[in-house]
């Protein structure tokens, strides 16, 4: 149960908070906060918020023919053995193992054909396997206006507020 006055999701008016802390890496943050919770902070009343977000892209690779009809393979693979081992449950006189391995089986060829087909299709068009995440270049640890100076202080009286 909340105390009263507490939202009962995380607020999105963070414009209304006060920045008590930054640091330069997410886990510095939380473990600012996890120091104001140690020392009994009404950590309800704490945002991470990060700042000054950027896209990065990891290449991890060339997406050949070879490989997309091998990871279509595999997705049509699980999805042919799910079907089959439904299948397989629900036909009267089925032989549940058959049904699975022949699904397996069939998944795997159509997903192989279905993922070349496709890449095939693109010509060469997105032909890079990559690997996109957000980061942000600080984490500000923000707190309601009532309490930011108390967290503020306890931040400071123990060496972990950097700003």
């Amino acid at each position: 149960m909340l105390p009263t006055g507490t939202p009962a999701t995380p607020s999105a008016d963070v414009a209304l908070r006060t920045s008590v802390g930054t640091y330069p890496t997410y886990e510095q943050a939380r473990e600012a906060v996890r120091f104001l919770a140690g020392n009994d902070f009404p950590v309800q009343r704490v945002s991470i918020v990060g700042a000054d977000l950027r896209t990065v892209e990891t290449i991890m690779g060339r997406l050949t023919r070879a490989r997309a009809a091998g990871a279509g393979a595999v997705t049509g693979a699980w999805f042919g053995l799910l079907a089959g081992l439904l299948l397989g449950l629900i036909t009267p006189g089925a032989v549940l193992p058959a049904m699975a391995v022949g699904g397996l089986l069939y998944g795997a060829v159509f997903g192989a054909l279905f993922a070349l087909g496709t890449r095939l299709a693109t010509r060469g068009r997105g032909d890079l396997v990559s690997c996109s995440t957000i980061v942000a270049d600080r984490y500000e640890v923000l707190t309601d206006h009532a309490v930011a100076e108390d967290a503020r202080n306890l931040l400071i009286k123990h060496g972990w507020r950097t700003t």
